[in-house]
């Protein structure tokens, strides 16, 4: 009880909400717009309430030391954030790769996130592993993350911008998200190669036959087919991409932190 009386640690508990609920804009899930905002920072509010209790607090004074410290919690839950949503986008730069092959890039829908147009395979993949990540709770382990990341990045740490190698990692890690899209796309887009391929044969052989006719539907076709064969190697891949996202995490708050 005298904890909540206790004024003295406001500052700190500020602090652990601006954290927090910073995480909350950019981690898939909880950023969604169609999510209304008083519960997203009543979520933040709670989650900052439990970890006041489980957390060192430092006694501090609002003063500009401690203004740069709330600045920094920002940054850190936007980076945070930032990294688990630039792993999962993979799935939908790979979707993108797909429908440019399939012919499907002229049909986009929204994306409940970002509000702005996504590829429609792309989509279909976001929604899979959105739903694979509820089925398996690992939207419990992104909560953790930001709970353990007061381990690497203490409340009244600031972070080194000096010696840091931030901007490296962040670049290491868009350049290791494409590869993994481009992973996932490899056996539609390779198949899709050999229908392109086959379709050129069969115009040179039968001129007859128009190929702009039959060559769209046919890729569609061809295109489900094997999105149908490879779904248990997508879900794998999902799996491995979680992985992933984790260690990424985990290396950046290292990063932040100093370590």
């Amino acid at each position: 009880m005298t904890d909540l009386l206790d004024l003295a640690r406001l500052p700190g508990f500020l602090l652990i909400f601006a954290r927090v609920t910073s995480f909350f804009v950019m981690l898939p899930i909880f950023s969604y717009r169609n999510i209304p905002t008083r519960h997203k920072i009543a979520l933040g509010l709670f989650l900052a309430w439990i970890m006041f209790y489980t957390v060192d607090i430092p006694i501090l004074v609002i003063d500009g030391n401690y203004l740069l410290l709330l600045l920094k919690e920002i940054l850190v839950g936007l980076f945070i954030g930032f990294i688990a949503y630039l792993i999962l986008s993979a799935v939908q730069i790979a979707g993108g790769f797909i429908d440019f092959q399939m012919g499907f890039a002229i049909a986009n829908v929204i994306d409940p996130q970002t509000g702005a147009q996504s590829p429609l395979i792309g989509q279909y993949y976001y929604t899979i592993v959105i739903l694979f990540l509820i089925s398996v709770d690992a939207h419990h382990l992104l909560l953790d993350g930001v709970f353990y990341s007061y381990q690497y990045i203490a409340l009244d740490q600031f972070i080194p911008f000096e010696q840091s190698s931030i901007p490296a990692f962040l670049i290491k890690t868009f350049n290791h998200m494409f590869v993994v899209a481009f992973q996932m796309a490899v056996p539609i887009v390779g198949t899709l190669f050999l229908v392109d391929v086959a379709l050129g044969i069969i115009a040179r052989t039968v001129p007859q036959l128009n190929v702009f006719v039959v060559g769209l539907p046919l890729k569609i076709l061809v295109s489900f087919i094997v999105i149908l064969l490879f779904m248990g190697i997508y879900f794998t891949a999902i799996r491995n991409l979680f992985e992933t996202l984790l260690i990424a995490m985990r290396d950046l708050m290292n990063i932040i932190g100093g370590a």
